[in-house]
């Protein structure tokens, strides 16, 4: 496995600074996918840790990878002021806050636009910057509830499953947001101009969600879980237990490899129902849960090893994931400071990412990222003084 304590920042986004404001989630995520791409970014932190940051060493905070720390106290105008020097120089600034922090900090986009004209200043909320619940208080399974997402994934016995905090955190926030202020900066590539990126999780979870309502829209989609192509309802898109008590999958939707899966499983010429007939479903998943508690996981990994078109894979823990032949052979894992984490994604022919550090202290950088911009010694001693740095 890669170790890359040392190495370098290099990839598409080198040349690129960004200015993070220290928050949670989805926002230290975006950061943690520009900084692997090669963009420079500086992290504001807290003097002191909010009560929501996470309980383990700092090095475990693999989305804090790649970036420096500067630690300031926001209470303090001389932190303010600071902070307005490294406005000047980034091309674009990541907050997290709820609407109207960065206007009372007077570090709204007005003020850091006329800071610097090019700025884009993207914006991570969980319900937005406008609307009815602009300013409440949030989670991910929050914003997936109002999307149409949470209802529809699970099983029909089971209830709502919570995939984690993937979907409106990661997916329907970062991912937007990086998607959102690459676009803006693009932009102001040609037209000199910055500007705001309203990015929220609940708008970026709802147009993951995009495939599924046109679906439902044509009445090929239930509105009722479980009962559906992608949702557990189809015996060929599914999850079984073994007999050993661990899980396989089977995505087998089209017909051919339907058919080598049904060859696996022993039923190659059984008078079966049409694999699109839905009134089949429930018996064909009986059928079918029945046939894969006959064998282990590994006596089900063998079977199939010879038909890969099949669709069929092991459900794998955290632990067996990075062990795994294909993402050994992919590089998808590699480790910083001991710490085994994924590796940059995606992949690139020519500007090839490679991870920076590992997850900077809080303020460990404090110094030489504000000698940077114009702060001499005396000047840092007199703001560490009065409780402005750290």
């Amino acid at each position: 496995m890669l170790s890359t304590d040392m190495a370098q920042p290099r990839g598409p986004l080198v040349g690129i600074k960004v200015l993070e404001m220290g928050g949670i989630g989805p926002g230290p995520f975006c950061c943690m996918l520009l900084a692997d791409m090669g963009a420079e970014v500086v992290r504001i932190d807290r003097l002191i840790p909010s009560d929501s940051g996470l309980p383990v060493d700092r090095r475990f905070e693999v989305m804090l990878r790649g970036r420096r720390s500067v630690a300031l106290d926001l209470k303090h105008p001389e932190a303010i002021s600071a902070v307005k020097e490294l406005v000047r120089g980034c091309g674009i600034l990541i907050e997290g806050f709820r609407p109207g922090v960065m206007e009372r900090l007077g570090l709204g986009p007005d003020v850091c636009l006329a800071l610097n004209p090019t700025l884009v200043f993207g914006r991570m909320t969980g319900w937005g910057q406008s609307g009815p619940l602009a300013a409440a208080a949030g989670h991910d399974i929050n914003y997936l509830a109002l999307t149409g997402a949470l209802h529809a994934i699970g099983t029909q016995a089971g209830g709502p499953a919570i995939p984690l905090n993937l979907v409106a955190d990661f997916g329907g926030g970062a991912l937007y947001l990086a998607f959102g202020v690459l676009c803006a900066a693009l932009e102001a590539r040609s037209s000199g101009r910055g500007q705001v990126v309203d990015a929220a999780m609940i708008d970026g979870a709802t147009s993951l969600m995009a495939m599924v309502h046109g679906l439902h829209a044509a009445g090929y989609w239930t509105d009722r879980r479980g009962e559906n192509r992608l949702d557990s309802g189809a015996p060929f898109y599914n999850v079984y237990e073994t007999k050993d008590g661990r899980h396989v999958v089977l995505g087998c939707n089209e017909p051919k490899f339907y058919q080598n899966a049904l060859g696996v499983l022993g039923l190659s010429g059984t008078k079966l129902p049409d694999q699109h007939d839905r009134t089949s479903w429930p018996e064909m998943k009986r059928l079918f849960a029945e046939i894969f508690r006959m064998r282990t996981q590994d006596e089900w990994c063998a079977a199939f090893a010879p038909h890969p078109d099949a669709c069929f894979s092991p459900v794998l823990s955290l632990t067996e994931a990075p062990l795994h032949p294909h993402q050994v052979a992919r590089g998808n894992f590699v480790q910083s400071a001991g710490v085994v984490q994924p590796a940059p994604a995606p992949r690139f022919s020519r500007t090839v990412p490679v991870m920076g550090q590992a997850p900077p202290e809080i303020g460990e950088h404090t110094d030489p990222v504000l000698r940077e911009v114009g702060f001499d010694d005396d000047a840092l001693r007199r703001l560490r003084a009065m409780g402005a740095i750290g």
